[in-house]
């Protein structure tokens, strides 16, 4: 049987003996179509702007029902759209971004390789979706409730509408974010990188880092929305030792008698 003459690894020759030129010229192309998308995917966004808006309002009303938002400046409410069009048009055109980007990528890669991206980018989009179904539906709504609850007596709260929806839109993207960490760990886990016993060793700096990153993501400088990201982040990185665990590479026996 012949070989076939465009085989994963003279693919990845051919990728590599192309002009540089040539490269910035398909990247630039790439770029472009993925900026049409994106205008394209936030212009019908603005056009379903109020239902989007309706979404990311239930989880105040579940935390407290007959909640008001309110805007004071005559641009906010335009900006507040604007920047909910253009972020919900980056989430629906994502594929196609991450098409472009496969694309672009795939004539340099192996076989090998390419196989783990398709497994990278299958649990990316899981975990993505899980941490914005989490954020929305569990940690929205308690602690949305919790931080209204601690209002002193004889007070009523008033949230502008962009603070609001800043507050909502990061912390969904920031849980979307957090949730790769498995992701993550499986690729380094895979090459060879870190290791189970890696991981464990570095429990309590990755409590500190975690602790930081959470400080640095959150929108509000507070502790219970910190709080909110850390332990799940901290659940995480006790499942991507196990990941690693269970899919990385062989793991050298430590302790072993060599001597017999």
């Amino acid at each position: 049987m012949s070989e076939n003459p465009m085989s994963p690894r003279q693919t990845a020759e051919t990728a590599s003996e192309m002009p540089f030129l040539d490269h910035l010229e398909e990247l630039r192309w790439r770029l472009i179509k993925s900026i049409v998308a994106i205008v394209i995917g936030a212009s019908l966004s603005y056009i379903f702007s109020d239902r989007l808006f309706s979404v990311l309002w239930q989880p105040l009303q579940s935390a407290a029902p007959g909640m008001k938002l309110h805007f004071f400046k005559v641009a906010e409410a335009f900006n507040a759209r604007l920047k909910l069009s253009i972020v919900a048009g980056c989430l629906l055109t994502s594929p196609i971004v991450i098409y472009q980007i496969w694309q672009f990528v795939l004539p340099g890669l192996y076989r090998r390789e390419i196989r783990i991206v398709y497994l990278i980018v299958l649990f990316s989009t899981f975990f993505f979706l899980a941490g914005v179904i989490f954020c929305y539906f569990v940690m929205l709504p308690y602690g949305l409730k919790f931080l209204l609850e601690q209002a002193p007596p004889n007070t009523e709260p008033t949230i502008m509408m962009g603070d609001y929806l800043n507050f909502v839109m990061w912390m969904i993207l920031a849980f979307g974010l957090v949730f790769q960490l498995p992701v993550v760990a499986f690729f380094l886990g895979r090459i060879g990188i870190i290791s189970s016993g890696l991981l464990k060793s570095g429990r309590r700096y990755a409590i500190v880092i975690i602790a930081i990153a959470a400080a640095v993501i959150t929108p509000q400088p507070d502790f219970v929305s910190q709080g909110m990201l850390a332990i799940p982040l901290y659940f995480l990185y006790e499942l991507s030792i196990l990941i690693v665990r269970f899919t990385g590479r062989a793991e050298p026996v430590r302790g072993k008698n060599l001597a017999g």
